[in-house]
């Protein structure tokens, strides 16, 4: 630990020194009884302090939470000697902050032994490493101040609060394996199709008896089989809105994470693209590792500039499975994002957008121009929507307060009407 003197050390002796300076000047020997105890407090002080080798191990409650939630920081101290008085000051990373108890907390090892709980809010997601931990100890009569650090690295994840989601965009086109989304083509399953002529090798069970005996002949039933479904997050970080403490990019990842959950418990495969200053995807997957190794990634989701991806707009081939649905999250700010999104309709994939709405981070200025200014760039905004629904592309807007399935249904409403009118 390093050793520093406090400034009670140097009041004492600037008393002790004027003492005896004033009594060889006024030729007062008994002026020097008077400092006699700040002398004495001196030569004790300085043969008492000693350094306390204070000893410290830091462990979390918890390694995962969520938005909102607590975890307790444990810290056990041990030293050598008692210790009237010590300070400990835990450095947190921004978005986590100490609660209830203060930061730092004072507290006294008189036993040689003690264990200080601090209660850490999360209040944003992400991937944190606490970092180091400061304690200043003081000696019994205060004259010196011994203080050391311990580097203590404890990862912590926390995840984003997800969104209760009961609706979810249907896709197009299902993937061979088993689901819960009813399939267009005809086969082995629940949901009642058509009817048909028997022929050899039907099964009995599939015999419709009732319409078989008004014509005469025997009739089968078919159904439509129950299969999975493949579906691709796009998440765009190119760029983001922010205000305060809030952003564009804080609601995206919230929407994924709830929409990975929500696909994820209806046996589809989720996979993640996000598309910014780097390339990153995680190809379809099912069941709890999938959903864990998604919302790892979206953790360590943020905007990076990269001038070197400034031509950058189109999605490397063999990037998406055929006949994914991809549902992005995107602000629509980059021209880079909204052309690679395009470029995705193009290719034929079934594409869906959920416009992560800026306009609440970006308010009109106070002045006449500024209003102008922004009713132009609203504008701008629709006649992009716009572009999107000419292409075949439902998008919705939505903010933050806005439940998200009354967006998801709005845009299932679109892509119905849009095949409607294809047919």
């Amino acid at each position: 630990m390093t050793r520093a003197a406090s400034p009670k050390l140097a009041a004492y002796a600037a008393l002790a020194a004027f003492g005896l300076l004033a009594a060889l000047i006024a030729n007062r020997p008994e002026l020097v009884v008077v400092t006699a105890p700040f002398w004495f407090a001196l030569a004790l002080g300085l043969a008492a302090a000693r350094d306390p080798e204070l000893r410290l191990r830091a462990e979390l409650e918890r390694e995962r939470a969520l938005e909102g939630e607590n975890v307790v920081v444990n810290v056990e101290l041990r030293s050598d000697r008692p210790v009237e008085h010590a300070e400990l000051l835990l450095e947190l990373p921004p978005g986590l902050f100490v609660r209830e108890s203060a930061n730092p907390v004072a507290f006294a090892l008189r036993d040689g032994e003690r264990e200080v709980r601090l209660d850490v809010e999360c209040r944003r997601w992400g991937g944190y490493v606490l970092g180091d931990v400061h304690v200043r100890a003081r000696d019994r009569f205060g004259f010196f101040q011994f203080e050391r650090r311990w580097e203590e690295r404890l990862p912590l994840k926390v995840y984003p609060r997800e969104e209760a989601v009961r609706f979810v965009l249907r896709p197009r086109e299902t993937q061979v394996f088993a689901g819960n989304e009813v399939s267009r083509r005809h086969g082995e399953g629940i949901e009642f199709a058509d009817l048909r002529q028997f022929v050899p090798g039907d099964r009995i069970r599939r015999v419709n008896w009732r319409a078989s005996a008004r014509r005469g002949e025997l009739w089968v039933n078919e159904h439509h089989p129950e299969r999975n479904t493949d579906v691709v997050l796009f998440l765009d970080t190119f760029v983001e809105a922010r205000r305060a403490a809030a952003g564009t990019l804080d609601l995206a990842v919230r929407a994924a994470a709830s929409l990975t959950s929500a696909y994820l418990q209806q046996r589809d495969r989720v996979g993640l693209v996000s598309f910014g200053g780097v390339l990153r995807w995680f190809l379809p997957g099912s069941g709890i590792v999938q959903r864990y190794r998604v919302v790892d990634a979206l953790l360590d989701t943020e905007i990076i500039e990269n001038y070197a991806w400034k031509d950058i707009d189109v999605i490397p081939a063999g990037t998406l499975p055929p006949q994914a649905l991809v549902v992005a999250l995107s602000p629509l700010l980059d021209p880079r994002a909204v052309d690679a999104l395009l470029d995705l309709r193009a290719r034929g994939f079934d594409l869906a957008v959920v416009e992560v709405s800026p306009v609440p981070f970006a308010p009109p200025g106070p002045s006449q121009v500024d209003q102008l200014a922004h009713r132009i760039w609203r504008l701008g905004r629709e006649a992009l929507r716009a572009r999107f629904q000419q292409a075949g592309v439902a998008v919705v807007e939505w903010r933050e307060g806005t439940p998200l399935a009354e967006r998801l249904e709005e845009a299932e409403g679109f892509r119905r009407f849009a095949r409607t009118a294809r047919g």
